[in-house]
């Protein structure tokens, strides 16, 4: 038996001996000396399999199921930003990592699902092997449709079918799918200023007459304006079109209408279809078609018609979406789902050749698409439509973590309530209004500025209903309305009527709207946008753009005069809302009180 003394021996020598070897493997490589002419630089470096480790690092490589290396492979450690790429032999080395820490890792490339995601490994390990399955390079037409809700999964098990499943946490009201919910696009089929316009109808389900048409010898059927000495409940675009669906269900209803674009009522469509813009729609959504000389969709390709999708084959899944690290399972990496284009398809819309919806347009012409327009402008730098629509920020995780959610930096997970048209928050936050006042002689002078700061797109933007009112009130100590002599007044379709009921033509202040006529009833202004229009009118303020309004009032003999500067966003047109019983309240954006 080994006495105690002759073990230390032994371990003395050990050490000796894995000191030397170490020496020996971290020296520097032999070089050919290069002092004498004629010699050319030769490097012996050690055979691959006598590199040392370090204990910091991660080595392998990522092949596909032909056991084919990878190259340009991004290889990360899973919810963090550490990555690398593989090299043309589909190899990777991935430092900086703690030593006792271990790790999982994910990979993916174009074509693959994402891989990996499943073990832990520890720094210092070699020759790791990541593999990744290629995914369907078609689209399925036959794929049907997942339901975001957990009622009806497309396995038809309400354990992992949908989306509700695992985007929903009773504690967290900021995960995907409560957000979506509570978002617009959720409600895109269901919203009742969409319905009632679509089928002419007020908000009781009281019905306008059907259009009626004369005929033109020069330009054939032609429709006449309303009988107003008849009830009537506004336009729709069943009263002009009562034999066809039209293709507004390309944008509202797009699962519905992916295989009809022009003949799907949205007023009809139930299942995963009657779900509006649905989870498992956006998120199959693999490239957007534009006109490569504008960049901007083509004429008469609304919605669906310019989404180009990746459904795929029975017996599989795909989802594609913004990370390139959730694995394991049959998901993808689509840089698409973070770029404008996403959104250019439903807001980006030309009629009878107008262009009525350009919120994309508008931003592809802003400072905000562009680094370098950006950067001259002053501002941050460039940005897209999901970082304001889709701000981060609000949670840590994506799916409910007894759902497998793991924890992310807050700044990487997106929000899915998508403020817009309605966020009184937004809206309040979109531009900056500036105001002076001070007395000339016998009058009060009062200057506004608004100056669209703060939105990458005109304010406001989108359907040709929507519009700012500017309100100026003026008044002397006892309260009593200033007169005013030269300024702006607020137009007809302000509203005639009770200032206290938001009837507001002819006060003293500016309208800002994109106004529309129709070209055969010259009803002004138009949301009946389906029919020729014209725009006769766009002092909208575009991105970075001001516009300065002066008012001049009657000054009071004595005292103090106390103005009121109110900035109104408002859906609609006061008298198309009336027709249509729309109770929708006017969102206040900015307001400013000065004491002259």
């Amino acid at each position: 038996m080994p006495t105690a003394s002759g073990k230390m021996v032994r371990l003395i020598l050990a050490v000796i001996v894995m000191t030397g070897l170490s020496a020996c493997l971290t020296s520097p490589p032999a070089k050919i000396d290069l002092s004498h002419p004629g010699t050319q630089a030769v490097e012996i470096l050690p055979e691959p399999s006598s590199i040392p480790i370090r204990m910091d690092t991660i080595t392998g490589s990522v092949l596909d199921t032909h056991g084919l290396p990878i190259s340009g492979a991004t290889v990360r450690v899973k919810t963090s930003q550490q990555s690398v790429l593989t090299d043309h032999n589909g190899r990777f080395t991935l430092p900086g990592l703690e030593p006792e820490n271990a790790v999982i890792l994910t990979a993916w490339a174009p074509g693959f699902y994402i891989g990996g995601g499943k073990e832990f490994v520890f720094p210092g390990s070699s020759e790791i092997t990541l593999t990744l399955e290629a995914h369907s390079s078609t689209d399925n037409p036959a794929y049907s449709w997942v339901s975001a809700f957990s009622s009806s999964g497309y396995a038809g098990s309400e354990e992992d079918g949908n989306c509700q499943n695992c985007h929903e946490d009773g504690q967290n009201k900021n995960l995907p799918f409560p957000e979506w919910q509570a978002d617009a696009h959720a409600l895109s089929t269901q919203n009742p200023r969409f319905i009632s316009m679509y089928t002419g109808s007020d908000l009781l389900g009281n019905l306008s007459p059907t259009t009626t048409f004369t005929y033109q010898r020069d330009y054939g059927r032609v429709p006449l304006p309303p009988d107003l000495n008849q009830p009537y409940f506004g336009p729709g675009y069943r009263l002009d079109f009562p034999e066809t669906a039209g293709n507004c269900s390309t944008c509202h209803a797009p699962a519905a209408a992916i295989h009809a674009p022009y003949g799907v009522d949205p007023t009809q469509v139930s299942g995963v279809g009657g779900e509006g813009i649905t989870c498992d729609f956006c998120h199959k959504i693999w490239d957007v078609r534009l006109d490569p000389q504008t960049n901007l969709p083509y004429a008469n390709m609304p919605g669906v018609l310019s989404f180009v999708f990746r459904r795929p084959p029975d017996g599989h899944q795909l989802f594609l979406g913004p990370y390139d690290d959730v694995a394991p399972g049959e998901d993808t990496y689509s840089p698409v789902q973070q770029q404008s284009q996403f959104c250019a398809p439903c807001h980006y819309g030309i009629f009878w050749d107008t262009v009525v919806y350009n919120s994309y347009g508008e931003w592809l012409e802003s400072p905000y698409s562009d680094p370098l327009q950006a950067k001259a402008a002053g501002l941050s730098g460039a940005k897209t439509c999901q970082d304001c629509h889709m701000p981060p920020g609000q949670t840590t995780y994506i799916a409910a973590p007894e759902k497998g959610g793991l924890r992310r930096d807050p700044n990487t997970v997106f929000s899915h309530r998508m403020p817009g048209a309605s966020d009184e928050t937004l809206l309040q936050n979109a531009l900056t209004m500036t105001s002076s006042g001070y007395r000339e002689g016998d009058t009060v002078v009062i200057g506004v500025t608004l100056l669209n700061d703060q939105t990458g797109h005109h304010i406001p933007t989108d359907s040709p209903l929507r519009h700012l009112l500017l309100l100026i009130d003026a008044r002397d100590m006892s309260g009593q309305p200033l007169v005013m002599v030269e300024g702006p007044v607020l137009p007809e379709w302000a509203g005639v009527g009770s200032v206290e009921q938001g009837y507001y033509a002819g006060l003293p202040g500016t309208a800002y709207a994109k106004v529309l006529t129709e070209l055969w009833t010259e009803t002004e202004p138009s949301g009946t946008y389906w029919n020729h229009t014209r725009v006769s009118s766009d002092n909208r303020l575009a991105a970075m753009q001001s516009d300065t309004t002066r008012y001049v009032f009657v000054a009071p003999a004595d005292g103090k005069v106390r103005v009121s500067i109110s900035l109104f966003y408002r859906r609609a047109f006061k008298q198309l809302m009336d027709w249509k019983r729309w109770d929708t309240p006017d969102i206040l954006m900015e307001f400013q009180q000065l004491s002259i």
